[in-house]
């Protein structure tokens, strides 16, 4: 049972570590850019709330590795 949980976290770790690391990266780069370079009036909708620079900032980094992945080809 254990052998077989380890083989399941590794094939996780295979398919969506990338994913995960772009995740992780991009919600960290959305605070660190409201936190630097937001705007402070409130006119800016993404930069000017935490939350949504962070948000934001997951969905960039998760689409970006997401488009480094290779696919299979099937010829």
């Amino acid at each position: 049972m254990n052998k077989r949980r380890t083989n399941k976290m590794k094939t996780g770790l295979k398919r969506y570590g990338l994913l995960s690391l772009g995740l992780v990266l991009g919600a960290v780069g959305g605070y660190l850019y409201w936190r630097y370079v937001g705007c402070a009036g409130g006119t800016c909708p993404i930069a000017s709330s935490p939350w949504a620079s962070t948000v934001w900032g997951a969905a960039l980094g998760g689409l970006l590795t997401s488009s480094l992945k290779k696919e299979k080809s099937y010829e």
